[in-house]
């Protein structure tokens, strides 16, 4: 049972630093939004630690050790933590899915870049199908096609913010556009982070990924006639208040290094009065064949881990990167031990 004070302590994480994902939970039922909250706070939690700290291949690695305490059902004295350890006994979450969002940390403590659009998806269905796949757990929805279509979105929406971000994540460091796209266009990849510039290719690449998104979100909706009716007024919200963003890049002319995509309260209530509509149409209208669409490749895994009757092991590339994390972090201390010797 989750304390009703790491509930709102959870509320409060989400309501400062996520308003879609606040927005749109208002719309979900309390019996899965209580656990959501926990769940996107923890989440929220892992990913400003490993963003907001210097010393990332560490951060990470206390965020592996949380996870095994809360595993244990022994967490550490936080709210996000003791709150995520109730929902994982409640719902008997799979170990796989919350592993695959701490191994695509991992690949941003070590500033992976994607050469490709699939490399950028593997990325994506760690930090954000993943999630998506929980959401599922939490309303009791283990169908492999219905899981499929909830990584599409997840996929979608990480894109989205990958767009959105450009220049932004060009300043910290961090280059997430696929590096072939880079490359075709003539654009160093230490050159652009120096010196990001909303160029003609650069906008060209953004609108690229924004055209992707916009596609798996099209698929995705196949697939939220499939959750339960309460649930899907929710679903509906975060797709279309995470699509707004890349309309409004759209309106931008792609340009996501000189300004930051904002959407409007006026315009989140539209979409959550969208979000209403599209529900109950969902609940008259035959089912879309493209529900039955196969799963992306690179969310398989997950689609994999969630179903029903899953016995996945735990995965030995995220394994493979917290050991390249500790060898990191060990490298990292004896040449600072090294130095200090020196010194004296």
């Amino acid at each position: 049972m989750m304390d009703p004070h790491d509930l709102q302590t959870c509320t409060e994480a989400i309501r400062h630093g996520s308003l879609s994902f606040h927005a749109a939970s208002k719309l979900l039922p309390k019996k899965v939004r209580d656990p959501a909250l926990a769940l996107y706070a923890f989440c929220r939690l892992a990913d400003d630690e490993v963003d907001l700290k210097a010393e990332k291949a560490e951060a990470v690695l206390r965020l592996r050790d949380r996870l095994d305490l809360v595993y244990a059902g022994t967490p550490r004295n936080a709210a996000p933590d003791r709150a995520f350890t109730a929902v994982v006994e409640q719902f008997d979450m799979p170990r796989a899915l919350p592993d695959a969002l701490l191994e695509g940390l991992a690949w941003d403590a070590e500033a992976r870049t994607y050469r490709t659009l699939s490399g950028l998806k593997d990325y994506s269905a760690r930090v954000a199908s993943a999630v998506g796949a929980m959401m599922c757990v939490l309303m009791g929805v283990r169908d492999r096609d219905a899981l499929a279509r909830a990584c599409d979105l997840g996929v979608a929406m990480q894109l989205t913010n990958i767009a959105r971000d450009v220049g932004e994540d060009a300043l910290e460091g961090r280059l997430y556009l696929p590096t072939d796209w880079l490359d075709e266009a003539g654009i160093a990849h230490h050159d652009f982070l120096m010196n990001p510039r909303p160029t003609k290719a650069v906008r060209a690449m953004t609108k690229r990924l924004i055209i992707e998104a916009n596609r798996l979100y099209y698929r995705s909706e196949a697939g939220l006639g499939a959750l339960p009716r309460a649930s899907r007024p929710g679903i509906y919200a975060a797709r279309y208040i995470y699509a707004g963003i890349g309309g409004q890049l759209n309106a931008m002319g792609y340009d996501s290094i000189t300004v930051r995509a904002r959407t409007s309260k006026r315009q989140k209530v539209g979409w959550l009065a969208q979000s209403m509509l599209m529900s109950g149409v969902s609940m008259v209208v035959p089912r879309s064949p493209v529900l039955f669409a196969k799963p992306l490749p690179e969310v398989q895994f997950l689609v994999d881990a969630t179903a029903v009757g899953a016995t996945t092991p735990r995965s030995d590339s995220m394994f493979d990167a917290l050991a390249a994390l500790e060898a990191k972090r060990k490298s990292e201390r004896a040449a600072l031990i090294g130095a200090r010797v020196r010194a004296m």
